[in-house]
C-alpha cells in the first residue's frame, strides 16, 4: 500500500513537471515610438481564443503551450497600427519590447455621419458586434480602499462569469467566486467606501452599453478620432440634457466608422473605463475595466486624534479593477456555478483561500499603482502582504 501511494505521488509530480515543461511564458512590454507605455493593449492569438492585455504600465504576461510556437501573436491598441509576430520569433528577442506605430487619423467632417447617428447605429448593431451567445469570462477582480491617498484595504477574487454580453442587460447569469484573498483591514471608516453590491454587478449597472441610455436625452458631439486594427474610429461624447445630476455618467464612445463597433467607453471624467477586444470572428467582448471614485467625510474628534491631524474631513476613495484573463465559448466547457453574490459586498463574500493556488496563478504583471498600494498596506504595521494573506484568510 505504501509503495502504491509513493507511485501515485511520483506520477503526479512527473505530470506536473511535464506540464510545466510544455508551457511557454510570454512576457514583455508594449511601448509607442516615444518609448511611452501603452496600457490595455490586446496581446494574443485570436484564432485560438488565447490572449491577455497589457497593464497600466504596458507590461503583459501570457502563458501558452509549446503547440503555439508557430502561431502568430497579434498586438493591437486603439490609436496604433496592429503588429504581428510569430511566437518563436518573439521568444528569440533579447529585448522583449514591442513598439507600436501610431496610426494618424484625421477624418473628413464631410464624409462622416451625424454623431447621434453613429450612437444609434452602435446600439442597433450591438448584438451582432459583440459576443452575444452564452459564454464565460475568467476574471481577476481587484479592489483597493484608500483613505487620505493611502491604501488601507485590498481584496482580490478570481471569478468565473457566465454571460451573454452587453445585450443581456445589467445582470449577468452566473457569478462564481472561485478563489479569493484579502489583506488586513486598516480602515478607520470600514463601511463608508465599499460598494453595496458585488463589483461586477456595479460595473454592469454603470456601463452605458448594458444599462441602456435614452439617446434623445443627450447632446452628442464628436470630440476626436483615432483607429483600431485598421478601422477608423470616431470619438463621441454625450451630455445628458434631462438628468443633469447624473452627468458623472455622461458617456464617451469610441465607435468604428465602418462597423459601428464600440471599442471603448468611458465617462467624461475618465474615472470609469471599459476596453473591448476582438475574438477570432471579430466580435467584441470585455477585456478590461476600472472605476475610481472618491468622496469626503467629516472626521470625528476621536479619528482626528488617531490621525494626529486638525483636518475636518478625510478623503475616502475606492478603486476597482476587472482584468479579463480569458473567454470560453464552448458550451460543453461552461462550468461556472452560481455563488449568489449579486447583492453582496465583496468583503463579505465567504470564499476559500488557497495559498498554493495564488502561488501558481498566472497573475498579470504588477502595475506601479499596485506596487505602491501594497507598499502602503505593508507600512501600516510592517507586515508584508503575503503574511497578511496567510493570517487574515484562514
Amino acid at each position: 500500500m505504501h509503495s502504491f501511494k509513493l507511485f501515485i505521488v511520483c506520477l503526479l509530480l512527473s505530470v506536473s513537471v511535464q506540464s510545466q515543461e510544455n508551457k511557454l511564458k510570454i512576457e514583455g512590454v508594449i511601448l509607442d515610438e516615444s518609448q511611452l507605455s501603452i496600457p490595455y493593449a490586446a496581446i494574443g492569438i485570436p484564432s485560438k481564443y488565447l490572449g491577455t492585455s497589457s497593464n497600466e504600465d504596458g507590461r503583459f504576461y501570457l502563458e501558452l503551450s509549446k503547440k503555439n510556437i508557430a502561431d502568430t501573436l497579434e498586438i493591437s491598441s486603439i490609436g496604433f497600427i496592429t503588429s504581428k509576430i510569430v511566437v518563436k520569433e518573439f521568444l528569440a528577442l533579447k529585448d522583449k519590447t514591442i513598439i507600436l506605430e501610431e496610426d494618424i487619423v484625421s477624418l473628413d467632417e464631410v464624409s462622416i455621419l451625424n454623431p447621434e447617428q453613429y450612437v444609434r447605429l452602435a446600439f442597433k448593431n450591438l448584438k451582432e458586434n459583440t459576443v452575444s451567445a452564452t459564454h464565460e469570462l475568467k476574471i481577476l477582480n481587484r479592489f483597493f480602499a484608500v483613505e487620505n491617498d493611502k491604501a488601507k484595504f485590498f481584496i482580490e477574487h478570481y471569478v468565473k462569469v457566465r454571460d451573454i454580453g452587453p445585450k443581456g442587460g445589467q445582470e449577468v447569469r452566473k457569478i462564481e467566486v472561485v478563489e479569493g484573498r484579502k489583506s488586513e483591514d486598516y480602515r478607520l471608516y470600514k463601511n463608508a467606501n465599499i460598494g453595496r453590491i458585488y463589483p461586477i454587478n456595479f460595473m454592469n449597472r454603470i456601463d452605458p452599453l448594458r444599462r441602456g441610455i435614452t439617446i434623445n436625452n443627450y447632446k452628442w458631439t464628436k470630440i476626436g478620432d483615432t483607429s483600431y486594427d485598421g478601422e477608423d474610429i470616431v470619438i463621441i461624447q454625450g451630455v445628458n440634457q434631462v438628468e443633469k445630476r447624473k452627468n458623472y455618467l455622461d458617456p464617451v464612445l469610441y465607435i468604428g466608422v465602418d462597423t459601428y463597433k464600440v471599442y471603448k467607453t468611458r465617462n467624461r471624467a475618465s474615472n470609469v473605463v471599459y476596453i473591448y477586444k476582438k475574438n477570432k470572428d471579430g466580435r467584441l467582448y470585455l477585456s478590461y475595466h476600472n472605476h475610481y471614485t472618491r468622496r469626503f467625510m467629516d472626521l470625528s474628534e476621536e479619528h482626528q486624534k488617531i490621525l494626529q491631524t486638525t483636518n475636518q474631513k478625510i478623503k475616502l476613495s475606492k478603486r476597482n479593477e476587472v482584468i479579463v484573463l480569458g473567454i470560453e465559448t464552448n458550451k460543453k466547457k461552461l462550468d461556472a456555478k452560481n455563488t449568489y453574490v449579486h447583492k453582496t459586498k465583496m468583503e463579505e463574500v465567504d470564499v476559500k483561500y488557497d495559498s498554493l493556488f495564488w502561488k501558481n496563478f498566472n497573475l498579470p504583471p504588477a502595475t506601479e499603482y499596485y506596487k505602491k498600494s501594497v507598499k502602503e498596506l505593508e507600512a501600516n504595521f510592517g507586515v508584508d502582504i503575503h503574511t497578511q494573506f496567510e493570517l487574515v484568510n484562514k
